[in-house]
């Protein structure tokens, strides 16, 4: 008999209640300062790097990278904005 991996254990529990967290969890991003958002989006790369990745991890990741990314040009667009402003 062959041995096998062990298994990663799955963040999520179910599929029906996936969509509960990520909705969840996008609405926390969303709240994030600027540099939350970087160093998430950092860890989450270098994670995306790891030579362990399972495939089915990596669409997550790179989701959660992109969220950490359009957060982060969020915060950056409302400031330059801000800055605009008070120059006009």
């Amino acid at each position: 008999m062959a041995e096998s991996k062990p298994k990663r254990k799955s963040r999520a529990s179910s599929p029906a209640s996936n969509g509960n967290l990520d909705q969840q969890w996008l609405q926390e991003v969303q709240q994030l300062s600027y540099r939350d958002a970087q160093t998430a989006l950092e860890l989450t790369l270098a994670e995306l790097q790891s030579s362990e990745l399972e495939v089915e991890e990596m669409a997550g990741l790179y989701r959660r990278a992109e969220a950490y990314a359009n957060r982060c040009e969020l915060v950056l667009e409302n400031v330059q904005q801000e800055v605009i402003e008070w120059s006009a």
